[in-house]
């Protein structure tokens, strides 16, 4: 049902694929953006993230033929923006489309959604702002990304996202203390082996000190 909405919405959507992301936590999001225009195709797409979020941490997954960039002001997250290379844009025509992911943390704790302000920009220069807040008399016409909260679970940094994201998180985990267990047993097998060397040589030493005393 979400691949089906987001192929029916012309306009850019942020989609969790997964449990919602929790307040206080970590979140995976999936920003579709289709291409609205028959002849031009989109070259460059632009994340704001409000500054009052707090979100100190951005990760982007990378997608052929884009470059990505995080910008920070005073420790903060504000703005994501990936670049098409030469050949790369996502094609004109309205049926074409790119799936940019995220992850964003920590999430505030004090907002039910997030909205995420994205603007497009066409190979003819031409730029949209994908910026109108949601209202309850309905939606606007070129109404910004937006992501719904779910109450924290107390574990701390659940998040929401594809279980691929929670198994690369937990295999870059298990990888880290992996290197810490190997790092560690080197380390004191190496000390065992400079301990080892060294008792053999006081005891060498003490075997040639006899040796010679009883010739003596």
């Amino acid at each position: 049902m979400l691949l089906a909405g987001g192929m029916a919405s012309a306009h850019v959507t942020a989609n969790v694929y997964g449990d919602a992301p929790e307040k206080g936590g970590y979140g995976a999001i999936a920003l579709r953006v289709p291409n609205e225009e028959e002849k031009v195709g989109t070259t460059e797409v632009e994340v704001t993230v409000p500054a009052e979020y707090g979100i100190t941490a951005a990760r982007t997954k990378p997608v052929p033929g884009w470059t990505a960039e995080v910008t920070e002001t005073d420790d903060v997250v504000t703005k994501i923006t990936w670049k098409a290379e030469d050949g790369h844009e996502i094609a004109a025509g309205t049926s074409s489309y790119e799936e940019f992911e995220i992850v964003l943390g920590a999430l505030p704790d004090d907002v039910d959604t997030l909205v995420l302000p994205t603007s497009q920009t066409y190979s003819d220069g031409t730029v949209v702002a994908w910026d109108e807040q949601p209202t309850d008399g309905g939606e606007p016409e070129r109404p910004a990304p937006v992501v719904t909260l779910a109450e924290s679970s107390g574990h701390g940094h659940g998040h929401g996202g594809s279980a691929e994201a929670h198994e690369n998180e937990d295999t870059a985990q298990d990888s880290a203390e992996a290197s810490d267990t190997d790092d560690t047993a080197r380390l004191l097998g190496g000390a065992g082996l400079v301990l080892g060397a060294l008792g053999f040589g006081l005891g060498l030493g003490a075997v040639l000190r006899a040796r010679k005393a009883g010739r003596s």
